[in-house]
């Protein structure tokens, strides 16, 4: 929703009120004129007067109310935006201040050819944090415009699945086996690109947010409804059932944001939720069964293939 949009109603509303307001006042006014008189001659104009004015004051206090949520969801987006900007802050002059010393250390002091080649893979690193960065703020803001349908093709969503886990594999140096998969042939009419932000993110923030140890599992099943279910869990610490739908808002991060340890923007599940939305689908979170942790299972719709490889099960 843009931002002229979502103040329309607001001021719309404020409108209301001070209209209603003002008819209000005048119309106790006259009922006081016309009391002394309604009292005497005709009580009905009195009681007319009276359920009026009533109508109206429950009609200002509802618009009260109404305003009142209003405002308090604008000061928790504001503070929103405020955790975003203090994270975003964070996460470009933290790369930007790691390249910085690498290459004043290279053109200040001669150094060997293996501390040289530690300094650009650390290099490296750093230009793919702000890569990826820039990307998903990118992805966000792209989020309230549709894609062309010729993008749309079939795609096999184990392959998805399998090179999203490759991915998050590399940029946290977790061996391969950490994430395992249970997965069964199927293909989804969707944009590559699509199904490849929603699953990285789920992913990657299943290996982010996991204990110590990472353990991910990645399990995918088809319904006989035409449908696919696909669930990732984790063994980190769980989200509080109180926060579980708030986790996909845009800017949403649990807790402080000058105090986190792991990095991010709070735009990974929001690009999540709209991106399954918009393929016709549902994404939500609980617990796991057994142990901590969460489960984060996404429901989209799909057709079988019979053609491919029988189930995959493995360990990517």
């Amino acid at each position: 929703m843009s931002p002229r949009r979502s103040l329309r109603l607001p001021i719309i509303l404020a409108v209301v009120m001070i209209v209603i307001l003002i008819i209000l006042t005048v119309g106790w006014v006259l009922l006081a004129v016309f009391g002394a008189w309604a009292n005497t001659q005709s009580a009905g104009l009195y009681w007319t007067f009276l359920s009026v004015g009533t109508v109206f004051i429950a009609t200002l206090l509802a618009g009260v109310i109404v305003y009142l949520v209003f405002s308090i969801k604008t000061i928790n987006f504001n503070q929103r935006q405020a955790n975003f900007l203090d994270s975003v802050t964070h996460e470009f002059k933290s790369p930007i201040a790691s390249m910085k010393l690498c290459l004043q250390t290279l053109g200040r002091r001669q150094v060997s050819d293996e501390e040289r080649a530690s300094f650009h893979q650390y290099m490296m690193e750093d230009l793919d944090r702000l890569d990826l960065l820039v990307n998903q703020v990118l992805d966000a803001g792209r989020m309230d415009t549709h894609p062309p349908d010729d993008e749309v093709e079939d795609v096999s969503l184990p392959e998805v699945l399998q090179e999203c886990a490759k991915t998050v594999c590399e940029r946290y140096r977790v061996p391969s086996e950490t994430i395992q998969f249970s997965t069964e042939p199927c293909r989804l009419r969707a944009r590559q690109v699509d199904l490849e932000l929603i699953f990285r993110n789920l992913i990657d923030n299943a290996v982010k947010y996991a204990g110590k140890e990472p353990h991910v599992e990645v399990d995918l099943q088809r319904r006989p409804d035409e449908r696919v279910v696909i669930q990732i869990r984790d063994n980190g610490a769980g989200i509080p059932k109180t926060l579980r739908n708030k986790v996909f808002e845009r800017f949403r991060r649990l807790g402080l944001e000058l105090e986190r340890e792991r990095p991010g923007t709070g735009l990974g599940l929001f690009i999540v939720r709209t991106l399954v939305r918009r393929l016709g689908g549902k994404v939500r979170v609980r617990d796991r069964e057994t142990g901590t942790g969460s489960v984060f299972e996404v429901e989209l719709p799909a057709k079988v293939v019979v053609d491919e490889a029988q189930t995959l099960e493995g360990r990517e």
